[in-house]
């Protein structure tokens, strides 16, 4: 006799798992085991038939009479409960990996870890908890609680002492990298912290500036945030104060774009005792190379780097600022191709096809419209090239390395992008000041718990949860009795757990 499992669908459309032998062409149910309403439960009800087989093959010879239901049978075993145990002990794992436990509130961890998985409003957050199964989850008036115990007795500031210790595990940070980001809000009115500003999206309702700290992984240090219409530039100073005097640190290098460029930012940074280096406007490569074009007109070398010095300010504020111009032809194709574009939104809107918005290139003279050659021209002349305006002594750091730094700062993006999408960093159901900041220090958290998984096993947070929540613990009732099983991690699933169980060998 062959014992097998069978699956067979039901009318409910479950899968109902049965144990079924098979002599001489007949086939016999000899157990049933329950109905399986998704694939998790599919998986742990067939892990539970291949046991029993196993467990009835073991007893040698047996009765198959014995096996088979009787009228008196107790009920199908039922499943009774399930929990995505494997992705919550992978998320717990990170959080006191990283320091967090410092902050001593498992209502607060439990928010982290549930944004990580499932980015929703705080009182859907209990939800999510259902959906995954965690035990012992607080009621929503627990939650606010927290959130304001969170600002009350600063747990960012315990957060930010943990991450730190994290980024300087392997020796002092000598650069970070800067960046702002803006958020807005579906509001009528402005208030103290909400505020309508410079929006790159247009917009034109209350929104706050939000100022991210990373270091050169990406993986968040500071997060600050300022009114909406505060300039950017002036929101640098404030976070890297705040980063010192938290961490006692001296010498450190920031990486910034050219949104922090501005003559008096650079002198208070200077001046505050930090070295910098910032992105330059294009626009001022006709002034800073004009011994170059004079010479060699727009020709470049792919890689070549030219240094330039720049007075900037006026007055007794001016200050000679080294300037390093890198060319790429890569960086040169791109810009031709988006130039290309450009100048064919401009001849559409001067031949009437498309209507006049703030475009490039486009001269509005009275009542003509046309296309403004000579700037496409000029703009051409700069096509490649980069530059980067720095306080660092050539001799301490070369323009070589001044490129490379810069290039990181494409870290500090992608943890905004993480932040903005995966964790939905918005925070669109908080309207005081305080559930704002303690939203922030949530989304804080949540960030660096993402980073430092995405570090460990080079997958993004999202095919973490994807891979992972589907392994559950489901429990069993079988004739009164309470099994718990689990569902087999396979492919993706197996591959990360083998990258965590690596990384923390290490």
């Amino acid at each position: 006799m062959g014992l097998f499992v069978r699956k067979v669908k039901t009318a409910s459309g479950a899968t109902a798992v049965q144990i079924a032998s098979k002599t001489r062409g007949v086939r016999t149910i000899v157990e049933h085991l329950g109905s399986a309403h998704d694939d998790a439960q599919l998986a742990v009800l067939v892990a539970v038939a291949r046991d029993r087989i196993a467990e009835l093959r073991g007893q040698g010879e047996f009765d198959l009479d014995a096996l088979l239901p009787t009228p008196s049978a107790t009920a199908a075993p039922t499943v009774t409960g399930s929990r995505s145990r494997v992705l919550w002990e992978v998320l717990e794992d990170a959080y006191a990996a990283l320091g967090f436990d410092a902050i001593g509130d498992e209502t607060f961890k439990q928010l982290v870890l549930a944004r990580v998985v499932e980015p929703t409003s705080k009182a859907d957050t209990l939800r999510v908890w259902a959906a995954l199964g965690v035990p012992g989850t607080p009621s929503l008036s627990t939650v606010w609680r927290t959130l304001a115990r969170s600002i009350e007795h600063d747990w960012r500031g315990r957060a930010a002492a943990a991450a730190y210790a994290h980024a300087t595990r392997a020796g002092a940070l000598t650069l970070v990298l800067y960046d702002v980001t803006t958020l807005y809000f579906e509001a009528e009115y402005e208030d103290g912290l909400r505020k309508v500003g410079m929006s790159k999206e247009r917009r034109v309702d209350p929104q706050i500036l939000v100022g991210l700290l990373v270091d050169a992984g990406g993986f968040p240090l500071e997060v600050h945030a300022f009114p909406g219409n505060k300039g950017e530039t002036l929101t640098l100073l404030p976070v890297l104060d705040a980063f010192r005097a938290r961490h006692g640190v001296e010498e450190l290098v920031v990486v910034a774009d050219a949104g922090m460029l501005s003559a008096a930012n650079l002198n208070a940074v200077e001046d505050a005792g930090f070295r910098f280096i910032v992105g330059s406007r294009t626009s001022s490569a006709p002034h800073d190379l004009t011994p170059h074009f004079e010479r060699h007109g727009n020709a470049f070398a792919d890689g070549q780097i030219i240094e330039t010095v720049r007075t900037m300010g006026t007055g007794a504020k001016a200050r000679q600022r080294r300037v390093v111009w890198h060319y790429s032809f890569k960086r040169d194709k791109r810009d031709n191709l988006t130039l290309n574009k450009q100048i064919e939104r401009a001849e559409k809107i001067a031949d009437g096809s498309r209507p006049a918005k703030r475009d490039r290139f486009v001269t509005i003279d009275g009542k003509s419209v046309g296309v403004n050659w000579a700037q496409i021209e000029k703009a051409r002349t700069w096509q490649g090239l980069k530059g980067y305006v720095s306080n660092i002594p050539k001799g301490v750091l070369d323009g070589a390395g001044v490129v490379a730094a810069y290039h990181d700062l494409f870290q500090v993006e992608a943890s905004f992008r993480m932040a903005k999408t995966d964790l939905r960093a918005r925070p669109m159901f908080a309207s005081k000041e305080e559930s704002i900041q303690a939203h922030l220090t949530v989304v804080f958290c949540a960030l660096a718990i993402s980073r430092h998984l995405h570090a460990a096993t080079g997958v993004t947070i999202r095919r973490i949860v994807r891979a992972l929540r589907p392994l559950r613990d489901v429990v069993i009732s079988i004739d009164g009795h309470q099994l718990t099983a689990e569902t087999p991690a396979a492919g993706e699933g197996a591959e990360i757990l083998a990258k965590l169980r690596s990384a923390a060998g290490h």
